[in-house]
């Protein structure tokens, strides 16, 4: 089951579409990427809040 510590994440609009950025709670990024549209972006970012990158999870 993944980790429930907390995650933040960014949305900026950059020239080739929208980059997005997920943090933990210490700032430290745990996943990223880039988009051509928005929705794309915040679907990626729902995503990996809901499944974070395995080397974040904590498996117990």
């Amino acid at each position: 089951m993944p980790q429930d510590s907390p995650l933040a994440y960014s949305l900026s609009q950059v020239e080739e579409g929208w980059r997005w950025c997920v943090y933990d709670q210490d700032g430290v990024t745990v996943a990223d990427g880039a988009d051509e549209t928005r929705d794309a972006a915040e679907a990626a970012v729902a995503l990996t809040l809901r499944w974070p990158p395995v080397h974040y999870r904590v498996f117990g």
